[in-house]
């Protein structure tokens, strides 16, 4: 279970009022959920400012920022919309529009970071993730708090810092409090890629864990990562004739195997990130093949994208749990096995600790280099 540590609530306000601005850089009223909680948890009202755009001139964005910003810690809220593209945007302006108007820091609170899944090098391509970083630190970007990087070395793209929280406290809890058998439970990865993130997650319930191996190969192989680019010569001999370069032995997918006793019990598979689901629907086909009795998949980012509700609704998996670091009501009204945790107590906390200069150690407890 996770706690924040108590402390006078006078004391949280009269420090909160006196330099604090809270933006919520989100033109899409849905996204302002998050930014509400977390204003209302540190006691203060949500800044005032106008993000729109003005189809007349092309699909511009505006942003006015309509108080005074000068000497004071300015947090800018960013939830990830289905534009994301517009949402990068919304934020980059509003950082520099903030910078330009002499704010003492600019941090951005950005759950989930965009274009995470595009930190490797891909054939011919570009890691955007660090473009992306460089961007935010460009418009004059101070300091960084988002939730389960997709890769924690994403942290090493920006040359200011990064506090990288996470979810699984809260995850637990909901294991702990929401499942009541769930001391019959395993944890499951449904790739040998996510087997730290369940070996975490069952060393801290004292669980079982099970890894999932043989399913088709996804868009994070090997085979795109990079490592072929640029692609092997064939004609070596042509080069240098006493030149052989020895060939790596290509990949050859085995059959499907669950490594791990699952046979009457409830699985529980765990990820960062839920988008495409047919990876998960497919886990479930396999696990409930192997006797499990109940499937549930929880994970930090809901995003859920296309027919993702649909396929979740008709598939095995008996429920999906997801944290609110993005919005998906919609999803919700669409799929009713999804549930979501609410996270915005970590994010107040971390706001609220770096305003006030407390440290951030406590929010890291017991959280290891794998975790």
């Amino acid at each position: 279970m996770f706690c924040v540590p108590s402390t006078e609530t006078g004391a949280i306000m009269n420090i909160t009022k006196g330099g604090l601005v809270l933006f919520s850089a989100n033109s899409n009223s849905s996204c302002m959920e998050l930014s509400k909680r977390i204003a209302e948890r540190l006691g203060v009202e949500m800044g005032k400012v106008q993000v729109y755009q003005e189809p007349n001139r092309g699909e511009h964005l505006i942003v006015q920022i309509q108080e005074s910003v000068r000497g004071k810690d300015v947090f800018i809220i960013q939830t990830v919309s289905k534009d994301v593209n517009t949402t990068i945007m919304e934020l980059l302006i509003m950082v520099y529009a903030c910078k330009t108007s002499c704010a003492k820091s600019i941090i951005g609170v950005i759950p989930y970071f965009p274009y995470s899944k595009q930190c490797k090098m891909r054939k011919r391509g570009s890691i955007v993730s660090k473009l992306l970083a460089s961007m935010m630190c460009k418009a004059g970007l101070t300091h960084l708090i988002t939730m389960d990087l997709h890769q924690k070395e994403i942290q090493g793209f920006f040359n200011i810092p990064v506090d990288n929280l996470r979810a699984s406290p809260f995850l637990l809890q909901y294991i702990q409090e929401e499942i009541p058998d769930y001391r019959n439970a395993v944890i499951v990865a449904k790739s040998p890629a996510s087997a730290k993130r369940a070996q975490s997650f069952a060393e801290r319930l004292r669980l079982g864990i099970a890894v999932i191996h043989g399913e088709a190969q996804d868009a994070e192989s090997d085979m795109v990562d990079g490592r072929h680019s640029p692609p092997t010569a064939k004609n070596v001999a042509a080069i240098h004739p006493s030149l052989e370069i020895p060939m790596l032995i290509p990949k050859e997918k085995p059959p499907i195997t669950v490594v791990g006793d699952v046979g009457g019990r409830i699985a529980i598979i765990v990820d960062d990130i839920i988008d495409d689901v047919d990876s998960f629907l497919a886990a479930a086909e396999t696990l409930k093949e192997r006797g499990a009795y109940k499937i549930f998949v929880m994970a930090t980012h809901g995003l859920l994208s296309s027919d993702a509700p649909r396929l979740i609704e008709e598939s095995a998996i008996d429920e999906v749990v997801v944290t609110n670091t993005i919005p998906h009501e919609i999803q919700k009204l669409q799929c009713p096995k999804i549930k979501t945790v609410d996270i915005s107590m970590i994010l107040s906390e971390a706001i609220r600790r770096i305003h006030n200069g407390e440290s951030m150690s406590y929010l890291f407890r017991n959280i290891g280099l794998d975790d």
